[in-house]
């Protein structure tokens, strides 16, 4: 009797991430950042599928990857936060808690499943000077691997990461206006891939989060709205 093959942990582990790594590439970026009001999230999409959603009143949802995989992951973190508000009260909902519950759920998929998820996503959390603990923006980034990691002033996952970043990190200031920030990260992400055409706002999917907003927090821009801010 021959003896089985065997792939040592290791390797089976760098074959995921791998495969993963080569998913993600493939998807367009998506930038989240902090502006003098809030927190803006901006993706290059032409399509009518959604990258960008809002979770709860002052958190949104980016993901980057296989469409149907992030979906459900926000799906899931609408109902995760639903509960938890339900149970104790809406201002006990935080990012950080989710993001954690993120990491969690991806990284159990990366460690146990045989195909890990393909996807990247940024859960952002727009402050609310009410509340003491809360009067500050965050960023957080959740990798395949459920590797998190908490960003400040800019936030970019999928496509060509250090590219985008390296264009953000370059013009970022401290305070822009909305207009400002979304005409940066467009010049971030024609930055980072290759085009033969400048991006515009049929190819834009935004939303953005306001701190001073009562409530829900969470707009999505029309392209009406996206292009007066391009060309203002």
């Amino acid at each position: 009797m021959s003896a089985p093959f065997y792939v040592s942990p290791e390797q089976i582990m760098a074959d995921k991430a791998e495969f993963s790594r080569k998913g993600i590439a493939r998807g367009k970026s998506i930038i989240a950042a902090e502006y003098s009001e809030g927190v803006l999230l901006v993706a290059e999409n032409a399509t009518s599928l959604s990258k960008i959603g809002e979770i709860y009143d002052r958190i949104a949802f980016a993901g980057v990857g296989k469409f149907s995989e992030f979906d459900q992951l926000r799906k899931g973190g609408v109902r995760y936060a639903d509960t938890k508000g339900y149970a104790y009260s809406r201002e006990d909902v935080g990012g950080k808690a989710l993001a954690n519950e993120y990491s969690r759920v991806i990284g159990e998929a990366f460690t146990r499943d045989p195909k890990p998820l393909e996807i990247e996503i940024i859960v952002a959390e727009v402050g609310d000077d009410r509340w003491d603990d809360d009067c500050r923006n965050r960023l957080y980034r959740v990798t395949f691997d459920g590797f998190i990691s908490e960003h400040s002033r800019f936030c970019v996952i999928g496509g060509n990461v250090d590219d985008v970043e390296g264009v953000m990190s370059g013009e970022y200031e401290e305070g822009m206006e909305v207009g400002s920030i979304l005409r940066l990260g467009v010049r971030a992400l024609e930055g980072g891939a290759d085009r033969t055409s400048s991006l515009d706002e049929s190819s834009l999917e935004v939303s953005i989060m306001r701190s001073a907003k009562r409530g829900r927090k969470f707009e999505r821009l029309s392209v009406e709205q996206v292009r007066d801010l391009l060309t203002n």
